[in-house]
């Protein structure tokens, strides 16, 4: 009988715990698509003013395409990470949610509440951000090693 208690009590934490991450999943969806539409909204607006007063110089028509690049850039980074949400979205409905990738242990709530899209623990995307960087290292002394050796040559 006390296995039963117990199973059905994990359970509803289980429950209840989707239910916040799903929450605050959504939450983070509904704000980042205003931000997305508001800047896109700008956007809009700021080339529509523009093309009314079209006398710029080469350094204002520099500045104005820098400034709608780094535009583009932030609501591409921002689409990136709406369907970062939804598919974790939908790895909670499969109830495939909240568990590592990699090693298969619970991810840390507190992670969860911080990156609510994260597929990693901390512990294993600490191990697969040191070997990104040993990696990248490694080509640069590639890289560097077959320069030096083209020009010894």
């Amino acid at each position: 009988m006390k296995k039963k208690a117990t199973a059905k009590a994990k359970a509803q934490s289980t429950r209840d715990r989707y239910a916040d991450l799903r929450k605050i999943l959504e939450g983070r969806r509904g704000e980042i698509l205003s931000e997305v539409q508001g800047r896109i909204r700008g956007v809009r607006a700021e080339g529509s003013q523009t093309k009314l007063n079209e006398v710029f110089d080469a350094g204002e028509s520099s500045d104005t395409d820098i400034q709608e690049d780094i535009e583009f850039a932030l609501i591409q980074m921002k689409a990136e990470t709406l369907t970062k949400i939804n598919e974790a979205l939908s790895r909670l409905e499969e109830g495939h949610f909240g568990n590592c990738f990699e090693c298969g242990d619970e991810i840390a709530e507190a992670r969860l509440r911080a990156l609510p899209f994260a597929v990693r623990c901390k512990d294993c995307e600490q191990a697969r951000e040191q070997a990104a960087e040993r990696e990248r290292i490694w080509q640069q002394r590639r890289g560097g090693s077959s320069l030096f050796m083209d020009m010894s040559s």
